[in-house]
């Protein structure tokens, strides 16, 4: 069992991880790891440190991230409505998947050796979509017969569709459409959820 990390350290491989979510999301898996260190605030002996291979600095990145994800889920549902919670979760999560891609050259590799990594993440996901969507359905907000997966699906389309960082609005506009599709009174999406 890892040991937890001082508060310094802790902070120091926090820093790390959201420095190095930006640069592959921005600059691809060859990101600079003396950029992001330099970004994170450490020198790149900590980062080194921390991550011994890029490797490892992408995997738990890509884990990190989608944790955070997922977490997010019960977060924004305490104080949201169900169908508002739901909406910026869609976002979050085509933010997400744009760090992914910023990773993809790596993550098969990566994927492949680490043992349950890519079942782990998909059951995370399924899991914060289903949180949501069964909120909503007990609100009224959702329709009854939302599947987790379709939604899953469907965000991972909208995600390629709207590409890049430039694309955003095409993103947030087809969020909307799937949004009132899953919408129980037709319109809520585009109304003040």
């Amino acid at each position: 069992m890892q040991r937890p990390l001082r508060a310094d350290a802790q902070a120091n491989h926090d820093r790390l991880l959201e420095a190095a979510a930006r640069a592959f999301a921005e600059q691809g898996a060859d990101a600079s790891l003396k950029a992001i260190a330099v970004e994170a605030g450490v020198g790149i002996g900590t980062l080194y440190r921390r991550f011994p291979t890029r490797e490892d600095l992408i995997e738990a990145t890509y884990r990190n991230e989608t944790d955070r994800l997922c977490a997010s889920a019960r977060k924004l549902l305490a104080d949201r409505s169900p169908f508002a919670a739901l909406r910026e979760w869609a976002e979050a999560f085509v933010d997400y998947m744009r760090t992914k891609r910023g990773m993809a050259d790596a993550l098969p590799a990566i994927l492949a050796a680490s043992e349950g990594l890519r079942r782990h993440s998909r059951d995370a996901l399924r899991e914060a979509v289903t949180t949501l969507l069964k909120a909503g359905i007990a609100a009224g907000q959702v329709r009854e017969d939302a599947e987790p997966n379709d939604v899953l699906m469907a965000l991972g389309g909208i995600t390629l569709i709207s590409g890049h960082e430039h694309q955003r609005d095409l993103a947030s506009r087809l969020i909307v459409l799937l949004l009132d599709g899953l919408a129980a009174h037709h319109g809520t999406a585009l109304g003040s959820a």
